[in-house]
């Protein structure tokens, strides 16, 4: 059975309930026991170290009603950290606490589909935003050549372009090679899918199954590894949250995403 010990003090002999104060560094305070007086230097589990005028330390307990801050009766408690900001984006780039987005360039860069358009959010999106870049999805690149002359690129409004395999002697490197505007950079990975440029390991599967020709990718992809195959978009949802920075993609996309962002941010470009 467990055992009930009530406090039998009566409540006028009691100690009066002292507040908790951060140990926080540069705070004065001194030490009841030993009259120690000094600010805080450092505050580790359970101890705090004091340094007084003469630059003496000493190192107390953190003891209920231990010190006196002006001259009043406190417990003095391990400050609460404050949480970290990351120092770099998600991309790798050194980050910029506080910075303002960028007014929108003329520029554009266009990829092909949404899945696309996520995953280049997903790890540029930081700067992206402070290069006032906007991504567009084009959903395929048929149509290139009439959206590029759409767009009517120039040098105060370059455009580029990520194709999805493009290859040699693939429907996409023949489609690009009809783009020959100079302030047009077409550049593409050779993944049928946007999908294949995140690393397998990030996923926790050996490797991207082959999928025979005349199959949909996503549909025989979702098949061979047992994800559900009727509802692609949740699936593709479920490999983003995978994604944390440019270290769960291929190579072959970073490089690419890389370059049509100098691209368009180019020094002569307002």
């Amino acid at each position: 059975m467990r055992s009930y010990n009530p406090d039998l003090t009566p409540p006028w002999k009691r100690p009066a309930p002292v507040p908790e104060v951060p140990a926080d560094p540069d705070l004065v305070v001194e030490e009841v026991a030993t009259g120690f007086c000094g600010a805080v230097i450092r505050c580790e589990a359970g101890t705090v170290t004091l340094e007084d005028r003469f630059g003496k330390h000493r190192v107390f307990p953190l003891e209920p009603r231990g010190f006196l801050l002006e001259g009043r009766v406190v417990t003095l408690v391990r400050p609460v950290s404050a949480p970290s900001r990351p120092t770099r984006t998600a991309s790798g780039s050194v980050a910029v606490p506080g910075a303002r987005a960028r007014v929108a360039r003329a520029g554009r860069i266009y990829v092909e589909g949404r899945h696309d358009a996520e995953l280049v959010e997903r790890v540029w999106g930081d700067d992206l935003r402070i290069e006032g870049v906007v991504v567009e999805y084009l959903e395929g690149v048929d149509d290139l050549p009439a959206i590029v002359a759409e767009f009517g690129p120039g040098p105060d409004a370059r455009l580029g372009v990520l194709v999805d395999h493009l290859v040699p002697g693939s429907k996409e490197s023949r489609i690009a090679a009809r783009v020959t505007s100079p302030d047009v950079l077409v550049v593409g990975h050779p993944y049928i899918d946007v999908w294949e440029a995140v690393k397998p390991s990030s996923l926790g599967i050996p490797a991207w199954p082959a999928v025979p020709r005349g199959q949909d990718w996503k549909t025989g992809v979702c098949r061979a590894l047992g994800w559900p195959s009727d509802n692609t978009g949740a699936v593709w949802q479920a490999i983003l949250r995978r994604v944390t920075s440019y270290k769960d993609l291929e190579p072959e996309l970073l490089g690419r995403v890389e370059e049509l962002i100098d691209f368009v941010t180019a020094p002569d470009v307002p």
